[in-house]
């Protein structure tokens, strides 16, 4: 059997082949199922164009996220297979940037948690007025609150700043919450139409609705779960060095190789030097 002469290792080349094709097929995913849900929506009619913000469509975050992930999938498979220095030097600097990224980003949520937080919820409020413009923040909203149970961002009075649940709207809604703040009957859409009037006492809105605020929720949630979403993040940074390894590896091997190849041969000395006839 003929030896292999080649600096390339066949195990670092054909493991980080593997582990792109995997994000890249998730990638792809992500992407068509972004694209779809904004083609929906846009077909949906005007009311969608009402959310002047992109940020709160949600999908354009599942469009950017699939779009990040194809394309770093697509350049670290092809260029492992391909042994492409161009695109696996393109793959290691990009995962180095979104790790560095991510790091940095910890680091500043945690100083700075209480402004951010701050932050984060005057946003948010954009989405409870928005809440009726978009169906798929419409369901993500309603799957926040059905999850965390939860009613708002704070409170369940949040809901005043929506057009439809506001008190002093003169539809069937108003001064009321959506479905999902119920704790029963979620069957029924109208069960929480006017929980919110000071003619209710606060014990039974208690028995219908949740009345603490999501982000309250949210972050009880992410406390009790802390050391799974520890080891996940975990998981996520040490798949992240893995594959900026791997692909340095790759890229040195490459190198080696292609030195090998442009190494120049020694020349052949005539006869009459060598002594020979």
């Amino acid at each position: 059997m003929p030896q292999r002469n080649s600096e390339v290792s066949l195990c670092v080349k054909y493991l980080l082949f593997f582990f792109n094709v995997f994000f890249w097929i998730i990638g792809g995913g992500i992407l068509g199922i972004g694209l779809w849900a904004r083609y929906e929506n846009t077909k949906a009619g005007a009311s969608v164009n009402k959310i002047t913000d992109w940020d709160l469509d949600p999908a354009w975050l599942l469009i950017a996220i699939g779009f990040l992930m194809f394309n770093l999938g697509f350049c670290g498979c092809i260029g492992a297979l391909r042994e492409n220095i161009a695109l696996l030097k393109f793959f290691s600097i990009s995962l180095s940037i979104i790790f560095f990224l991510q790091l940095a980003g910890g680091v500043i949520g945690f100083v700075f948690r209480n402004k951010i937080k701050s932050m984060v919820t005057k946003k948010l409020e954009k989405t409870i007025i928005s809440y009726r413009d978009n169906p798929d923040l419409q369901n993500l909203i309603d799957y926040t609150q059905e999850t965390f149970k939860c009613c708002g961002l704070n409170s369940y009075d949040d809901w005043d700043m929506n057009i439809y649940f506001n008190c002093s709207s003169p539809g069937s809604e108003g001064c009321g919450v959506p479905y999902s703040c119920c704790i029963t009957d979620k069957l029924n859409t109208m069960c929480g139409y006017g929980v919110r009037k000071k003619t209710m006492s606060g014990t039974d809105r208690r028995r219908k609705i949740y009345t603490s605020g999501c982000i309250d929720g949210v972050t009880s949630w992410f406390k009790k779960h802390l050391i799974v979403l520890g080891a996940v993040e975990f998981g996520v940074a040490l798949l992240q060095v893995l594959g900026i390894g791997f692909s340095t590896k790759l890229i040195s091997d490459i190198r080696k190789q292609m030195a090998k190849w442009e190494r120049p041969r020694p020349l052949l000395r005539p006869h009459h030097e060598t002594g020979y006839m």
